[in-house]
């Protein structure tokens, strides 16, 4: 399915960010990329349902200059086929807090140093609904 990609955003720290798309059945893995650019990102966010060896596992990492950084590996997968998602970013220049569906959270190391999100992008299996700021 194709993604949607959003440019020359002015996010600040301490604002938050909701995606909110529809899981369609079948569904192996989608992306929602935060950052300054496609390949400088705050935060990588990349559920697999079934995808690149991982199952039900959430897989979020950050890219510097083309770089990927230490990936971090989250079991709590609240995400199911046939249902809608939104999940909610938070970010200062230390972390970036992630909030599933079900209102559950973990927090990632912000590796990047960014204090501001100027690109979002949502791609895979995931029907793009909307992005907002909350």
């Amino acid at each position: 399915m194709p993604g949607i990609t959003c440019t020359n955003l002015r996010i600040a720290p301490g604002q938050r960010i909701a995606v909110k798309g529809d899981i369609p059945a079948g569904a192996k893995s989608f992306v929602i990329n935060l950052g300054k650019k496609d390949d400088d990102i705050t935060m990588h966010f990349n559920p697999r349902f079934d995808a690149h060896g991982d199952i039900r596992t959430i897989v979020c990492n950050s890219k510097t200059g083309g770089q990927w950084g230490k990936e971090h590996r989250e079991s709590n997968f609240p995400f199911q086929e046939g249902s809608v998602a939104e999940i909610i970013f938070s970010h200062d220049k230390n972390e970036v807090t992630v909030t599933l569906p079900g209102n559950q959270q973990f927090k990632v190391p912000n590796s990047s140093g960014h204090e501001g999100i100027e690109y979002i992008c949502v791609d895979g299996d995931i029907v793009f609904k909307g992005v907002s700021l909350v």
